[in-house]
């Protein structure tokens, strides 16, 4: 079970801090990270980092936003800097191990 945090309102070239936790310890992880969803288009991968450390970005977030992922291994967070109108969405963090598990998603509302 994953909790999510986070998110709000904010103006343009404002900040926000995602944050998502799994329920104790996390077995056979293999990546967790942050997808969002706007109505009428498809879910866009975000950010994720995988079981080796590897992080990736989508090309419209790289650079303004950082994520990462406490020693635990259990928890990640997004830093999104420098934020624009489009990247209002609803942010769903997930953690693939033996399944792939979703978190509540949290509303990222950036105003121009």
């Amino acid at each position: 079970q994953l909790q999510a945090s986070g998110g709000g309102w904010v103006q343009a070239g404002g900040s926000l801090r995602l944050s998502c936790a799994a329920a104790g310890s996390v077995r056979n992880f293999y990546g967790m990270g942050w997808y969002r969803q706007t109505p009428g288009k498809q879910r866009e991968l975000v950010a994720s980092v995988s079981s080796d450390g590897t992080k990736r970005y989508s090309d419209d977030v790289k650079g303004r936003f950082t994520l990462s992922r406490d020693d635990a291994g259990n928890a990640v967070s997004l830093q999104m800097n420098s934020l624009r109108s489009e990247d209002t969405a609803v942010y769903l963090c997930y953690l693939a191990a033996r399944t792939t598990v979703w978190g509540q998603g949290t509303q990222v509302t950036v105003s121009s």
